[in-house]
């Protein structure tokens, strides 16, 4: 099942679009926000939705105010962290009976878990990050993790090993700080886009495959 509807960002902005996509073997549903530079119809969203739903992961994607108005440049982060927050509640009676997830790529994944570490997004039992944006290209560092301390969730990391915005040697310490909360996978040879060259022998298809199994197997080990 694939349906769209409309809810309010927040109490100053107004609606936004989203989009559910429900298989009929759900286990879970997944409240997914998009990156900074691309929206919930992305073809990287829309793939991975598809990819989600072979695995039994109902997802409820949705825009930002700024995309929903055809802009590029991001809310800023407390608008970004209230349309997280309205986005879960808007799931909720959508979800039904199904346990929630909630994350999302890059930008829209780190917003996710800074709504949540200012306050618990009700019936969310993990967070999964599609490439944590670490820090900017060229400027290492993990202040940007910080406010993972605060969160008493479960987290999964899907990150390339090429990705420029999460050197390994800097996500890695992360991961062990947070402990048993912490999940890392590495996609191996793939980007922040989760491209893979052809050198590697596999396809960007392949590798949507590899990080939808292992969201349900994450979900399913909750």
């Amino acid at each position: 099942m694939t349906g769209r509807l409309r809810f309010r960002a927040s109490r100053s902005a107004g609606e936004v679009s989203a989009l559910v996509t429900r298989p009929e073997d759900a286990r879970w549903m997944l409240v997914l926000a998009h990156g900074a530079g691309a929206g919930m119809e992305h073809p990287f969203m829309e793939s991975l939705a598809t990819g989600l739903a072979a695995h039994g992961v109902a997802s409820f994607r949705y825009q930002f105010p700024y995309t929903e108005r055809g802009s590029r440049r991001p809310d800023p982060p407390a608008l970004l962290e209230a349309t997280v927050r309205s986005a879960v509640e808007a799931a909720a009676p959508i979800a039904g009976p199904l346990p929630l997830l909630a994350g999302g790529k890059s930008m829209g994944g780190r917003m996710t878990s800074q709504a949540a570490a200012k306050g618990p997004l009700d019936g969310v039992r993990g967070i999964a990050f599609f490439g944590f944006p670490l820090h900017a290209i060229g400027k290492p560092g993990a202040e940007r993790a910080d406010h993972l301390n605060d969160l008493d969730l479960p987290m999964l990391f899907l990150q390339g090993s090429r990705d420029r915005l999460a050197e390994l040697e800097l996500l890695e310490p992360v991961i062990r700080r947070l402990g048993d909360r912490a999940t890392l996978h590495v996609v191996e040879e793939a980007d922040h886009s989760f491209h893979v060259p052809a050198r590697s022998g596999r396809t960007d298809a392949d590798v949507l495959d590899e990080i939808s199994r292992r969201t349900a197997g994450w979900a399913a080990e909750r």
